[in-house]
């Protein structure tokens, strides 16, 4: 055996492995198909053994592939555990964290963010607030907060971390009883969902060259989360983020060609907190993991 070993093969030779293909491998790697080859390569050279064959339907491990192939998944175990380690418990980061975020954000995306959380962080307990108030921030009232609109207070950092995508959507059941619309100007032909003081979606019709009153609203509020709950109960159609729309099936979007905007979500976070070592490793994990669950 060539004694320069590279133990970074591994990887790829696992993927290469599991999927059966060098493509199959570079996917999920996010690597070049010649990348992944080129690291069989060199492995085998390195072992001085073949590990796959060839053949016109991707790779065929041999049987040393298969003997490797226990301790090679040891050691992707033992790299996992180090990357834990390093990232929380043994690194020492503990305590509780108060996070800040809208409700939607709160209730809908944040959950499944936070249970992934735990496994990487299991000495990190959290405390939720469902606010929109910046000021949660400056009274210390709160640790990280997830906002919409970019806080302007000097003492301050925000990041922008991703955007929440706007739809409009309606359930099987309502479209069932009054048919899908096709074109935006069907929109005033059909039930619709809306806020009650404040003025945003009424705002949004009229840029799209259809003013219209409050009233043409058959049900009103200012509760995102009663929006979402009607739009799921089939009272209309309503407008709501994707991620939201996402956890329910039965609930589907009508002309997806409508011109809405997309809300900017900001990390913010009180500049004297972030040398936490608690507060910036669950500042760093949410700003990783909230872009992948808005999709």
């Amino acid at each position: 055996m060539n004694q320069t070993f590279d133990w970074s093969l591994v990887q790829s030779f696992l993927a290469a492995l599991d999927q059966g293909s060098l493509l199959g491998a570079a996917r999920v790697l996010n690597a070049s198909q010649p990348t992944i080859g080129r690291h069989i390569a060199e492995l085998e050279s390195q072992l001085g053994v073949v590990l796959f064959e060839r053949t016109g339907r991707g790779l065929l491990p041999t049987a040393t592939a298969l003997q490797l192939a226990e301790s090679a998944r040891a050691m992707e175990a033992g790299a996992h555990q180090l990357a834990r380690s390093v990232s929380g418990a043994e690194a020492g980061v503990s305590g509780t964290v108060r996070i800040t975020a809208s409700q939607p954000v709160a209730c809908v995306l944040l959950p499944p963010v936070l249970a992934r959380m735990r496994q990487a962080l299991p000495e990190v307990q959290v405390e939720l607030v469902s606010s929109n108030e910046v000021t949660n921030l400056l009274r210390r009232e709160a640790d990280i907060a997830l906002r919409m609109v970019r806080p302007d207070q000097a003492s301050l950092v925000a990041k922008r971390i991703g955007a929440v995508k706007l739809g409009a959507y309606a359930h099987r059941d309502y479209l069932r009883r009054k048919g899908t619309p096709r074109q935006p100007s069907d929109l005033l032909q059909h039930e619709l969902i809306g806020n009650d003081r404040h003025e945003d979606i009424q705002q949004g019709f009229a840029a799209m060259g259809y003013p219209v009153d409050r009233e043409r609203f058959a049900f009103r509020t200012d509760d995102l989360i009663a929006c979402w709950e009607a739009v799921r109960a089939g009272l209309g159609v309503g407008f709501v983020g994707d991620y939201m729309a996402r956890t329910d099936p039965d609930v589907v979007p009508v002309l997806p060609m409508l011109p809405l905007p997309e809300l900017p979500i900001w990390l913010t976070v009180h500049r004297e907190i972030r040398t936490s070592r608690r507060i910036r490793a669950v500042y760093d994990f949410l700003a990783r993991e909230v872009p992948q669950a808005l999709g």
